[in-house]
């Protein structure tokens, strides 16, 4: 059997060298008798791993033990308290769907920190809602041969497509907002959510509303497949388990994109052929939410709405925080705590420790009796950012 040399041997064979600290390298030679930070080892393994003699093994450990970089764990056992093992700086691609998009914002500026503290190089990029610039943008993270990518787009027509980039790349893949074909999850139960909201709407309804409710509007975006429109599937059902009659009710769906700008015309459009009254909206997002409030307001009927949506951005909650507001609910996904778990669960399958195909995000119902309680510092931030403009 070939017998190993510890370093401190190697030293001792070769040239003198007079900058050189012996006692030094038999201390490396204790730290790199481990393994792991788990393994516990008895002094006469670290005395047999390290080529010392027994007493030189028990001094430079109970050094080492002073010096913070061993623990001793009974009376004959040791542990390291620093990991030995080599790190290395992982690459991360990100393509995030927009930059426009509050909640995408929010998510963007928490994976950029998390990476940072986690000392993750991030490579960030915008798909910019373009089914081109996302393939686009794959095709550029795998030139960069980057160890894995989270990529957040929302177009089902090429999730195939760009799975298959990855795949055929043998990139790890993480697909936020919808899942694409071999590729982790991370997101919402989009349908729980919605179900969550529907609820809330339907009681809502029941409680202010004399007279029954004439019409349900669901305002979703076809583009991103069946599994981000889910969320208003949940709406529906939700609206019926609590009110079953309004199963008979006519039930419009619009597809805008869940757009802003969409939402807005189209609604306009709906308000302007039809006399409403005692209207029911859900929105697939808050945007699309708050542009059905705002053609309701602008036609000044406000009152014949009541609206829901889903993601519990900041603008929906300054806007639950007004009196007699219609927005009488959302669903917080909260995107600021996004990063923080995109990171851990981007490093756990980089680590290739076993991990689910999916992890789903938290999510709580948002109203105007709770709003202030769930996001406290709201009022804070409003007033750190007014303060901070009055200065430049």
């Amino acid at each position: 059997m070939k017998r190993t040399l510890s370093t401190a041997q190697k030293l001792r064979d070769a040239a003198p060298r007079t900058y050189t600290v012996r006692a030094v390298i038999r201390a490396a030679d204790i730290l790199k008798a481990f393994s792991s930070m788990t393994e516990i080892l008895e002094l006469r393994t670290i005395t047999m791993r390290s080529h010392q003699t027994k007493a030189t093994a028990f001094r430079l450990s109970e050094t080492l033990v002073e010096a913070g970089l061993l623990v001793r764990v009974g009376q004959q056992g040791y542990r390291l308290r620093v990991d030995m093992s080599p790190s290395r700086r992982y690459r991360i691609g990100y393509a995030a769907q927009s930059s426009v998009v509050p909640f995408t914002a929010t998510v963007t500026d928490g994976l950029v920190a998390a990476a940072s503290a986690a000392n993750i190089d991030l490579i960030v990029l915008n798909n910019k809602f373009s089914p081109t610039i996302a393939l686009r943008n794959a095709d550029n993270l795998i030139e960069q041969k980057v160890d894995l990518v989270i990529d957040s787009q929302i177009d089902s027509a090429i999730a195939s497509q760009i799975a298959a980039k990855f795949s055929d790349a043998h990139i790890p893949f993480i697909a936020m907002d919808i899942p694409h074909p071999g590729a982790f999850y991370y997101g919402a139960d989009n349908y729980k959510a919605g179900r969550m909201a529907g609820r809330y709407l339907a009681r809502w309804s029941v409680k202010h509303w004399k007279e029954p409710v004439n019409e349900i509007y669901l305002i979703c975006a076809d583009v991103a497949g069946q599994h981000l429109n889910s969320r208003l599937n949940g709406m529906y059902d939700g609206m019926i388990e609590v009110v079953p009659e309004l199963r008979s009710v006519r039930c419009c769906h619009l597809d805008t994109k869940g757009q802003f700008e969409r939402t807005l015309d189209t609604v306009r459009k709906y308000i302007r052929i039809r006399k409403l009254s005692r209207v029911l909206i859900g929105g697939v997002n808050d945007q699309s939410a708050l542009a059905a409030l705002q053609a309701f307001r602008d036609f000044g009927i406000e009152d014949e709405c009541a609206i829901a949506g889903q993601d519990g951005c900041v603008e929906a909650r300054e806007e639950m925080r007004k009196k007699s507001t219609r927005l009488v609910c959302s669903v917080a996904y909260y995107p600021e705590k996004y990063g923080k778990g995109l990171i851990q669960f981007a490093t756990d399958i980089l680590s290739h420790k076993t991990v689910p195909p999916a992890v789903l995000t938290q999510h709580e119902l948002l109203t105007s009796q709770n709003v202030d309680k769930i996001y406290p510092n709201d009022n804070w931030m409003k007033t750190v950012g007014t303060s901070t403009m009055q200065m430049a």
